[in-house]
C-alpha cells in the first residue's frame, strides 16, 4: 500500500488552537489544577500584589487612613518555542493504521494521519511542559521554572526555605512535618494550599504509610492493608492536600497556594501555530513536518508565602 497523503498537501493551523491547548494543558499539573492558568499572554502580563499593614483601629467620627497599603507587581514572562521535526510517514503510518483497525490499546485515535502525528508531538510538548514548569532553566527549549524562582541560589527571598535532609520511608514524614510546622499562619487552613512534593518524595510517603510503626501507623500501615493500600488516589498530610509535581525536582518540595503560583500561555493568541506540512509534492520524499509555536512561562506572586525544601 502506497504511503498515505496528509490532507491535501499541507495542514495549516485552522485548529492551532486546540492542539496548542492539548499540547500545553495535558501537563499534569496544568490539568489538574496545581497551578493558576493565565491564557492569552502575548508576552507579558502584570501580577498585581496588595500587601497591607494593621489596618483594624478604634472608631472615630472622622474618616483617618489606618495602616498602610502597598501595591507591587511581578510580571509573567511568556518565552516564544518551537517544535520542527521531520518524520517517515512509513514509520509511522503502520502504528496508525494498526490501530484504526483495532488492532492495538489505543482508546481513542485521531480521525486523520495529521491528527495522528500532531497527538504524537502533543504529548512530547507536554512532558516538556511540565518539566519546565518546575525544574525549567534559561537555556534552549525552556524557560525559568518555579524552583529557579523560588529555591535556587539568587532567587527571591522566601520567608522559610528549609534545608532537605536524607530522604527514605524512614524519615518521609518527619520532613514533611518539619514543612508544615513552618507554613505561616497567614496560610495555614487556606483552602488552596497544597504541599508539592516530587515524585520521589510521593513514592517515599506512600511507602512509609504502608507500614512504619514508628510513624504511629502501625506496622501493617493504613486500615492495615501493608503496601496495597495505595491506588493512586489523593493524598494529604496534617490534612493538607499533596499535589505531585512531576517536574519538580527529587528532593524538593514547595507549600504554597495554587493562587501565588502562575502558568502564563498563549492558547489563542496569533504567535501560536501548528502546521503539517507533507514533503512528496515538494522534494519528493516520504517525509513529513510537524511545526509547533507557542509561548509560555511561570511566575511567583508573593515568594513570602512559600515554604521551600531542599536546594
Amino acid at each position: 500500500m502506497p504511503n498515505p497523503v496528509t490532507a491535501g498537501t499541507t495542514y495549516a493551523g485552522e485548529f492551532a488552537g486546540k492542539y496548542i491547548a492539548a499540547a500545553l494543558l495535558s501537563a499534569p499539573t496544568l490539568e489538574q489544577g496545581g497551578v493558576t492558568i493565565l491564557p492569552n499572554v502575548a508576552y507579558k502580563q502584570v501580577i498585581q500584589k496588595v500587601a497591607t499593614g494593621t489596618i483594624v483601629t478604634d472608631a472615630s467620627c472622622a474618616f483617618t487612613p489606618s495602616g498602610t497599603v502597598t501595591l507591587t507587581e511581578s510580571v509573567l514572562t511568556t518565552k516564544e518555542l518551537q517544535v520542527n521535526i521531520e518524520l517517515c510517514k512509513s514509520d509511522l503510518f503502520q502504528t496508525w493504521q494498526s490501530a484504526e483497525l483495532g488492532y492495538s490499546g489505543f482508546k481513542t485515535l485521531p480521525k486523520t494521519f495529521a491528527d495522528f502525528l500532531i497527538a504524537h508531538v502533543a504529548e512530547k510538548v507536554a512532558v516538556a511542559t511540565e518539566t519546565a514548569i518546575w525544574s525549567g532553566t534559561a537555556t534552549t527549549g525552556s524557560y525559568l521554572g518555579l524552583k529557579a524562582k523560588l529555591i535556587a541560589a539568587g532567587a527571591p527571598a522566601v520567608t522559610t526555605p528549609l534545608v532537605g535532609a536524607a530522604l527514605n520511608a524512614g524519615t518521609v514524614i518527619g520532613e514533611l512535618g518539619r514543612i508544615v510546622d513552618a507554613i505561616p499562619a497567614s496560610l495555614y487552613g487556606n483552602e488552596g494550599l497544597r504541599i508539592y512534593v516530587s515524585q520521589k518524595i510521593a513514592k517515599l510517603y506512600v511507602r512509609a504509610l504502608g507500614g512504619f510503626g514508628a510513624s504511629g501507623l502501625g506496622a501493617a500501615g493504613v486500615n492495615a492493608q501493608g503496601t496495597q493500600w495505595f491506588t493512586n488516589g489523593s493524598l494529604s498530610f496534617d490534612g493538607i492536600p499533596i499535589f505531585m509535581a512531576n517536574g519538580l525536582g527529587a528532593d524538593n518540595a514547595i507549600a504554597t497556594t495554587v493562587d501565588n503560583l502562575y502558568f502564563g500561555c498563549g492558547l489563542l493568541n496569533s504567535q501560536n501555530e501548528v502546521k503539517v506540512l507533507d514533503m512528496a509534492d515538494l522534494d519528493g520524499s516520504a517525509n513529513v513536518r510537524v511545526i509547533l509555536r507557542y509561548n509560555a512561562g511561570v511566575e511567583i506572586g508573593f515568594a513570602s508565602d512559600a515554604v521551600t525544601y531542599g536546594a
